[in-house]
């Protein structure tokens, strides 16, 4: 996928199956990794990543709570004493396992400021590689020597703030922009 236009989440979400809920149950999440392992290259070892809103994160932290609690597992997952002698309570829950594949749920704050805190909001992307032609699930191109460029949009008063001239843009205020793209492998 080229992200370009108006960028990667409308992309994601002109192409992606839509999966909406009220609250975060059982149902709800297996409905959803099977949504996913259809439309996988395999049923099993795949690798997910729910980057998700702050609503959403909660949500999941809430429901594998309650989750591990009617269980009953043992305790220390949900507790251990501390060198004061006090009790630390609770957990973060980072992934999730089911039939065979691995969910890593990832707060993100972008969606949180986009989508807002009152409704949870995901997406669920596979991010396992091509095993046979080692090619990444997600990649990331530019041209060539564009792998950093810094731009300057100058506003009224140019970059100074007290020139006169041509500017590209009527705001009293110059901006700095600088896009780029670190390669590593995943």
């Amino acid at each position: 996928m080229i992200v370009i236009g108006d960028g990667l989440v409308p992309q994601i979400e002109r192409h992606a199956s839509k999966y909406c809920y009220n609250k975060l149950t059982q149902s709800v999440l297996t409905t959803a990794f099977s949504i996913m392992r259809e439309k996988a290259a395999k049923d099993e070892d795949n690798e997910w990543l729910l980057t998700c809103n702050a609503k959403l994160w909660d949500d999941i932290q809430l429901y594998l709570s309650s989750w591990l609690a009617n269980f009953k597992p043992v305790g220390t997952y949900l507790w251990s004493k501390g060198e004061n002698g006090y009790v630390d309570l609770g957990a973060t829950y980072q992934s999730y396992q089911f039939g065979g594949n691995i969910i890593t749920f990832k707060v993100d704050r972008a969606l949180t400021r986009e989508y807002g805190n009152d409704k949870g909001y995901g997406i669920l992307i596979d991010l396992t590689a091509d095993k046979v032609e080692g090619k990444p699930a997600v990649a990331l191109y530019t041209l060539k020597g564009g792998d950093y460029i810094v731009n300057q949009l100058e506003g009224v008063g140019r970059l100074n703030g007290v020139s006169s001239g041509s500017v590209a843009s009527p705001v009293a205020a110059s901006k700095l922009i600088a896009s780029g793209l670190k390669r590593r492998s995943l």
